[in-house]
């Protein structure tokens, strides 16, 4: 299925990318990098984000529950709440 018709990446490129890049990829951007284009229109973001965290999964799962790819991806989602909570946070305190 293509999921960024912009630069013609399908599900499967995305997953080839996560599963054999040297470093571990956790959002759109890195998987632009990785696949060598550039984010255009930016709607395919979210739809990338949750195919890197199915084969982080199905890898962590094929490994073992505790595999690394499992405990960033929960960090990771971590991170991003602070982050979209902190500006709400800023903007009341003022």
């Amino acid at each position: 299925m293509i999921v960024c018709s912009c630069n013609v990446l399908s599900d499967r490129d995305i997953r080839q990318a996560v599963n054999t890049a040297a470093d571990e990829l956790l959002n759109a951007k890195q998987i632009y990098d990785c696949l060598g284009c550039t984010a255009e229109c930016g709607r395919c973001a979210r739809s990338i984000k949750v195919i890197i965290e199915e084969a982080c999964n199905e890898c962590a799962s094929a490994c073992r529950a505790d595999y690394p790819h499992r405990q960033t991806m929960d960090d990771a989602r971590d991170e991003a709440r602070v982050a979209l909570a902190a500006p709400n946070l800023l903007g009341s305190a003022g």
